[in-house]
């Protein structure tokens, strides 16, 4: 099996209910995105997919997010944006742009802190 990683990163804010009194007030993260795929084959010229398109990819997702209000955008309108939700989101949408069947998303991790993560993980 074949892997292989990107980092990304992106400032937002948001607000969670139901959590801890402070995670209720606005609040922002300057998130740090892994994401991580895999294959058990190569491609003809030799890799699971190109860093740049994977790099392309996932630059396409993360613009949506910079910058923004988690909780007042349209494509997490119906998502809760916790970090463990929006590191589903990324993974999810980041499948979908995936055209080689035998690549799949493994996982995205996203630190909201320097101590803190969420990771999702694909079946």
């Amino acid at each position: 099996m074949y892997e292989l990683k990107v980092l990304t990163h992106f400032a937002a804010a948001h607000k969670l209910k139901m959590v801890s009194k402070k995670c209720e007030n606005l609040h922002g993260h300057n998130w740090k995105v892994e994401l991580c795929i895999k294959s058990d084959k190569l491609d003809k010229a030799g890799v699971v997919m190109d860093f740049g398109i994977i790099k392309k990819y996932l630059s396409e997702i993360i613009d949506r997010l910079d910058h923004t209000f988690l909780n007042e955008i349209d494509c997490l309108k119906n998502i809760i944006p916790s970090s463990e939700n929006i590191a589903k989101y990324i993974a999810d949408e980041y499948q979908k742009k995936i055209e080689n069947k035998s690549v799949k998303v493994y996982y995205v991790t996203i630190w909201e802190s320097e101590n803190s993560s969420a990771k999702y993980i694909l079946n």
